[in-house]
């Protein structure tokens, strides 16, 4: 009994685990790591805290806080208020695309800038593509708007043609259900 009372205190003694201290070195404790995320939460949380629940000065403050909320929203419904009216009026659209192309490239950089340091020092690589794109579509418009025609016209046909077939006699036009009536009565 004598020798692994002494194998066991050299392992667990003295208020020591060797045995855990050494998987240590290997693998995180994860008691003490959950500690020091929870830690670092509530210090974020107070943090976050102290920064909401100062007293404002004034209407200045207030100010501009609102105007600092309004680009980022600004920019994405402008965004899809223009796939809308890419739709809806497809000329109209081509228009103010084909003045958005005569925008030089510098200008174009100076707000890719701009933006890109609003946004988290984002900065715009495809200025040049973004143009490119734009003078394709604007080159498109004339088909789209042939092909927004001819679908019109198609389908003004198709109304036409479904009313001329209603008001013929299905037995006239179809051998195969002429012939099927005779075989059954």
């Amino acid at each position: 009994m004598g020798l692994i009372e002494r194998v066991l205190s050299v392992l667990f003694g003295g208020g020591r685990n060797a045995l855990a201290e050494t998987a240590e070195v290997f693998r995180v404790n994860a008691d003490n790591a959950d500690a020091r995320a929870a830690d670092l939460q509530g210090a974020a949380l107070e943090q976050l805290a102290a920064e909401f629940s100062r007293e404002r000065k004034g209407w200045y403050d207030r100010l501009i806080d609102g105007l600092n909320r309004i680009p980022r929203p600004a920019m994405a419904l402008g965004t899809l208020a223009l796939f809308v009216t890419a739709m809806v009026d497809p000329v109209w659209f081509s228009e103010r695309m084909q003045g958005i192309s005569l925008v030089p490239e510098p200008l174009w950089w100076l707000l890719g800038a701009i933006v890109s340091f609003y946004f988290g020092a984002r900065h715009q690589a495809k200025g040049q593509e973004f143009q490119r794109s734009i003078a394709v579509t604007m080159a498109r418009t004339p088909q789209v708007v042939d092909n927004i025609d001819t679908l019109r016209a198609l389908d003004a046909g198709a109304w036409d043609q479904a009313a001329r077939l209603a008001q013929q006699d299905p037995q006239d036009d179809n051998p195969a259900l002429m012939e099927w009536r005779e075989r059954h009565g």
